[in-house]
């Protein structure tokens, strides 16, 4: 077992060069955890609103982010079957995986099958849980429905549009133009999100109506993403993108979203709105809720190592340089996930 760790600090509202590297003692697991060693973690938005102190239910600073991961158990406490050592698994721990090795409750570890690459896996982690229940779970689209992805380059978008696709469904997905050629590529017809006549446009594309959007934007265009719906449609708001140059913290903008949401779906048009929110249900029924996330990304690892799935790897960037992927990453000018693994 190793006898240091690496960490990366987020000390306070800071710019990305000023995350701090640290070095300390390797921990001893406890009684239901086991120590794993990083193989791949990721810059994800939620990352990118905890520097700013705007992500809803952050710890205090300083802490260590790093939303999810993906890694080999080097060692186990009391009570955990010490023939996960040597072997790989995927953790949502929404802070944390941005280290060397780190302490993850064995319950929350999700196996993965043998032969798929851990930067691979990592780009479905989060984003593959996120976009399945999406899906599949919250607006239930059918087989041959049709449905709008906001953002289909971005981690998220991406696999939504490829699940989508597998599932017989026709997507309509944004994009700024240079990323057009991708979205196409994953099965997507794209629409240019600058574009001042975007809505226009999909509704020519979707004059019925979609069943579907899936915004992680919720700014001004919301009530756009409302009006696309056919009757029987949802819409589902997954994040507050719009809000995130904004100063102060995200609370009340959470509140009004989640109160615009609510009062629509007492509308008599037969159509719903929901936030997506990947924690529901943990603190009251967590044994479901770890076995509902294993069951999902499961089904997702599964249409990876079966070729359904390309994972959009951005960039890999090494532990020691994740200053640089937090900042290519808040770029937006790339497609997909940007990876950070080991140092060599």
């Amino acid at each position: 077992m190793t006898s240091q760790i690496t960490e990366i600090v987020l000390p306070g509202k800071v710019e990305p060069s000023g995350l701090q590297l640290s070095v300390r003692p390797a921990p001893t697991p406890a009684a239901g955890q086991a120590l794993v060693r990083m193989e791949a973690t990721g810059v994800s938005f939620a990352e990118q609103q905890m520097r700013r102190g705007r992500y809803y239910d952050q710890p205090a600073y300083p802490f260590v982010p790093g939303y999810d991961m993906v890694g080999t158990v080097t060692a186990t406490g009391d009570g955990v079957d010490p023939g996960m050592t040597g072997r790989r698994y995927a953790a949502i721990t929404k802070v944390g995986g941005w280290a060397s090795h780190l302490l993850v409750d064995a319950a929350d570890l999700i196996p993965v099958p043998d032969g798929l690459d851990p930067v691979a896996v990592e780009t479905l982690v989060v984003n593959g849980v996120t976009a399945w229940q999406m899906l599949h779970r919250t607006a239930e689209v059918r087989r041959g429905g049709t449905i709008v992805v906001l953002g289909a380059n971005g981690g998220v978008g991406s696999t939504l549009v490829q699940l989508a696709r597998h599932a017989g469904i026709t997507v309509i997905g944004t994009a700024s133009a240079r990323h057009h050629d991708t979205v196409r590529a994953l099965g997507a017809t794209p629409v240019d999100y600058r574009d001042p006549e975007l809505y226009a446009t999909i509704r020519a594309l979707a004059p019925e109506g979609v069943d579907a959007v899936f915004d992680h934007v919720a700014g001004p265009g919301l009530n756009e993403s409302w009006r696309l719906l056919r009757a029987g449609g949802t819409l589902v708001a997954y994040g507050n993108a719009s809000t995130k140059e904004d100063e102060g913290g995200n609370f009340w903008p959470t509140i009004r979203l989640f109160s615009r949401l609510a009062l629509w779906n007492y509308l008599p048009n037969g159509k719903g709105a929901h936030f997506y929110n990947l924690w529901a249900g943990r603190r009251f029924t967590i044994a479901a809720f770890r076995a509902k996330q294993r069951e999902d990304l499961t089904a997702v690892l599964r249409l990876l190592g079966e070729g359904v799935i390309t994972p959009q790897v951005a960039a890999t960037m090494p532990l020691s340089a994740t200053a640089d992927a937090l900042t290519l990453a808040e770029s937006r000018t790339v497609a997909g996930k940007v990876v950070i693994i080991p140092d060599a």
